[in-house]
């Protein structure tokens, strides 16, 4: 087993007890909800007469069903007014801190938490959403849970869970031009498979992880369930530190001085033990595109579908085997979600749409929607969307819009959308038959721009 790495020592600190049946009594140091997963939690609470154990421990939002074009209340979906509403008197009922519609630091949740310093180095971390792994990108253990979970942590402030093994990925020497953050776990999850995380956590690690901005770690964070990995983190350094430094809910002065001494105390270090090392070289990674209905299922933007390519997958999604997935024309284009939506993706993208002076091409449906309340401020103040609402984008309301679909943001019928977000399963965007290609922001804006599936770095040839 491993010894010495930032999650063993992080795994330890919360250990409350380990269970005869080997699973271990996890002390969980900060809770997450939003308004999905939540209210059957919150109604057996109140049948079985619970409280919430430690309130302060806990923060609520929403942003699964919020829409992200006319926001007034009621809604238009009845569902979505029932969901909202049940969260309001939930967090109201039980004391809980609630950034909803109209409050300034409303987002969705894994944007908001690091944002409003609510994630921070060394904690353990829940939330009943499968890509809390997220905050991982600040050397903290993070998972999503259950409903049935969600309701133990509110009462009990604790979780049963099996401590799984730790792997390492290693990921050095340097990306080349067109190749992101998205590209790079992408790569990782082609290579390593959909269940190849099975029973690990992931530490990202190497000289590409270490370069990139911590925006960017998250989205490599993000997607560690969408490998079958229970967490995936990358040791907090001197860029974590910087930018946790005077947001909100981070403590200020001597107190941040020493919180920052332990948490640079928990990097795996020099004396490390991993249950496994992978190593990748950073120059191998292309720009990925997804070509099946799993995150796993992708190529480079230049390269054809595997031969032996799943047959099923193929046909839901209209494609063949050796086919060049380039030049196929798209309906959507969507910049968003948890993966993609924070200030660094809407630099990233609306910096290529001016230097190559992009248009979304006729017929081709496009949205680039912030995933806060802060992160729009930021990227308004800075002019970003009126380069994105110049170049044919629709300018969205902060929330997870099109990645569920859990709101008006769908697709239509066989509509083929390239997406920042984070899985391509069938039914994922709102229509049982659209179909989902997965792609870095960067390439986002290109097939936009081509209207059909582009590779960024042939732009200007």
């Amino acid at each position: 087993m491993s010894k010495n790495t930032l999650f063993d020592k992080v795994w330890d600190a919360h250990t409350v007890r380990v269970m005869p049946n080997g699973q271990t009594q996890l002390f969980i140091g900060l809770h997450l909800i939003h308004e999905v997963t939540t209210a059957p939690a919150f109604d057996a609470m109140r049948e079985e007469g619970h409280r919430v154990l430690f309130p302060s421990r806990t923060f609520a939002t929403v942003d699964h069903i919020v829409p992200t074009d006319v926001r007034s209340r009621p809604f238009l979906d009845d569902q979505a007014e029932e969901m909202i509403k049940a969260i309001e008197r939930n967090v109201r009922d039980f004391g809980i801190e609630f950034a909803g519609l109209g409050d300034s630091r409303q987002g969705i949740v894994h944007v908001i938490g690091p944002e409003l310093g609510l994630t921070q180095p060394g904690m353990t971390i829940a939330c009943g959403d499968s890509h809390t792994a997220t905050h991982g990108a600040f050397g903290s253990i993070a998972f999503g849970i259950g409903t049935t979970q969600v309701k133990d942590v509110l009462a009990s402030q604790c979780l049963f869970v099996r401590k799984p093994k730790v792997q390492q990925i290693r990921v050095d020497g340097e990306l080349r031009p067109g190749v992101y953050a998205k590209d790079v776990i992408l790569a990782i999850i082609n290579k390593l498979g959909v269940k190849g995380g099975i029973g690990y956590a992931y530490e990202y690690a190497g000289s590409v992880i270490g370069a990139l901005n911590m925006e960017e770690r998250m989205t490599v964070c993000n997607m560690s369930i969408e490998g079958g990995a229970l967490v995936g983190y990358v040791n907090s350094d001197e860029r974590t530190i910087e930018y946790l430094r005077g947001r909100k809910y981070v403590p200020k002065g001597p107190a941040f001085q020493n919180l920052v001494e332990w948490w640079l105390s928990l990097v795996s270090g020099p004396y490390a033990e991993f249950d496994n090392v992978v190593e990748m070289d950073g120059a191998d990674i292309p720009p990925m595109v997804t070509w099946g209905t799993n995150p796993g299922q992708s190529v480079g933007a230049s390269d054809r579908i595997p031969e032996d390519a799943d047959l099923e997958a193929l046909k839901f999604m209209g494609l063949e085997a050796g086919q060049l997935l380039k030049g196929t024309p798209i309906n959507v284009a969507f910049l968003g979600s948890c993966t993609n939506s924070r200030p660094t993706d809407f630099r990233t993208a609306a910096g290529i749409i001016k230097r190559y002076n992009l248009k979304v091409a006729p017929g081709v449906r496009a949205l680039a929607v912030p995933g806060s309340e802060a992160t729009k401020k930021l990227v308004e103040r800075e002019g970003l969307h009126e380069i994105f609402i110049k170049a044919g984008f629709r300018w969205g309301e902060p929330g997870c819009s099109m990645c569920l679909a859990m709101n008006p943001d769908k697709l239509v019928g066989r509509e083929l959308c390239v997406s920042t977000s984070n899985r391509n399963f069938k039914g994922r965007q709102g229509s049982p038959t659209g179909r989902t290609i997965l792609m870095s922001p960067a390439s986002v804006v290109a097939s936009a721009a081509a209207g059909a599936i582009a590779d960024v770095r042939e732009l200007g040839q």
